[in-house]
């Protein structure tokens, strides 16, 4: 079951309800008193559950022998619509919540830091741009009460999808009726009132956190002490047609750590490789990620290296970002398609993501584009659609994101400057002596 609610819901709520709700998935609900009977029900059918919240969805999914599928969506339907949320059950999530953010703060791999402060940067307090996690002066905050409000009005049907892999739909829709077809949820059928329909608002920015990153090593081999950068432009969401340009763009762009080894297969091709981390042998990181939303849409680059060639490093990133405007190879513009769509096929062989994809793309559209059909939109972009997508979101301001040691990060003006320069380079600074 996926359901149309996330942390860019919380406009009018407590942050973190998500990340609660999330941890609080296939506890104790009317039927069953507790989480053990739960996992042995599914254990019967070989099943397994998990339950996934991120910005804009939640997703409570089981996998089982399909002999079980009646048992499986009466489960689904008891654990989306009736949770018992105890006492105990929220002060366990509290603690696994308080758990969870302080591993956050000490793990070496910055990523899911970077990727919030991004957002946050990118959206400054609206809908995508709202915190993911539960900041800690919430936990103690949010009860059954606050839950209860909150689902009144996000778990509503119209705003959920059952979706199944494996299974005649015609089944899957007897299932649907019998289970989840005018139950009465937990929290009574009340009229929704306060759901929240903003759409998001790009307003580029800076979000820094000064850190200490000498110590973040585990073992007895130190891990260099590195700075994280990482600067996004707004792109499009992915319900419109220059999504898939983007998607390509993204490909192109690739990249990864510096000590991935092993040939063209790794990306080896890909722009940040060849014109980043094969020149500059002190670069740690530079990797492209792109993310979408049903209404806006984020490329960034995440950077990483030694704090002293902060203001190098911002300069080389800046410069990728412009050069993306300029000429695409025939050869770079084909390889990236490729293994665009060789990645989507291979995704694609395995039944979660399947899952996923139907889900997703039915909650956001109410249909499914088929694999085949992405392909052909994939084999028509060409390189004036590439240039044409980039053209258009360099005239957007930026959204950086800087974790670290940041002596030397240069000021957001000299990066929005560099992005809207014609080589991408910084401003000299010229120092003046008395």
């Amino acid at each position: 079951v996926l359901v149309n609610s996330g942390s860019r819901h919380e406009a009018k709520y407590l942050s973190g309800i998500s990340h609660f709700l999330e941890k609080l998935a296939f506890s104790s609900t009317a039927r069953f008193v507790s989480k053990d009977e739960i996992l042995l029900t599914l254990e019967k059918h070989g099943g397994i559950c998990d339950c996934q919240a991120s910005r804009d969805t939640i997703m409570y999914a089981v996998s089982a022998d399909a002999k079980g599928l009646d048992t499986v969506v009466n489960l689904l339907a008891d654990v989306v619509l009736q949770p018992r949320l105890s006492d105990e059950e929220i002060e366990m999530t509290r603690m696994a919540i308080r758990f969870e953010l302080e591993d956050l703060n000490m793990r070496p791999d910055p990523e899911p830091l970077l990727t919030e402060m991004i957002h946050a940067a990118a959206y400054r307090e609206n809908t995508v741009g709202l915190n993911r996690f539960c900041p800690v002066e919430n936990t103690d905050k949010i009860d059954r009460e606050v839950l209860h409000s909150y689902l009144r009005n996000y778990y509503t049907p119209d705003r959920m999808v059952l979706a199944g892999v494996g299974i005649e739909h015609e089944q899957l829709v007897e299932c649907a009726k019998k289970y989840l077809l005018g139950v009465e949820p937990a929290w009574g059928s009340g009229k929704t009132k306060d759901v929240d329909r903003s759409v998001a608002q790009y307003t580029g920015g800076i979000v820094k956190v000064e850190k200490d990153m000498s110590d973040v090593s585990l073992g007895p081999t130190p891990i260099p002490e590195l700075t994280h950068i990482m600067i996004g432009l707004e792109s499009c969401s992915f319900l419109e047609e220059d999504f898939i340009p983007f998607a390509v763009l993204n490909m192109m762009m690739g990249g990864g750590g510096s000590f991935s080894a092993g040939g063209p297969g790794k990306g080896m091709f890909t722009r940040l490789y060849l014109n980043v981390l094969n020149r500059h042998h002190w670069m740690y990181n530079a990797t492209s990620y792109h993310h979408s939303y049903e209404d806006t849409g984020l490329l960034c680059i995440h950077a990483s290296a030694d704090p002293k060639q902060v203001r190098e490093m911002v300069e080389i990133i800046t410069r990728e970002f412009i050069l993306m405007a300029g000429a695409v190879g025939e050869v770079e513009l084909e390889r990236a398609k490729t293994q665009l769509k060789s990645m989507l096929m291979m995704n694609l062989e395995s039944r979660p993501v399947i899952f996923e994809d139907v889900g997703r793309q039915v909650l956001a559209t109410n249909t499914r584009k088929l694999p085949h059909e992405l392909c052909t939109l994939i084999s028509d972009v060409k390189s004036t659609d590439i240039k044409r997508v980039v053209t258009k979101m360099l005239r957007n301001k930026p959204a950086v994101a800087a974790l670290g040691d940041l002596t030397d990060l240069p000021t957001y003006e000299h990066i929005q400057a560099a992005l809207s320069s014609k080589d991408g380079r910084l401003p000299r600074m010229y120092r003046l002596f008395r």
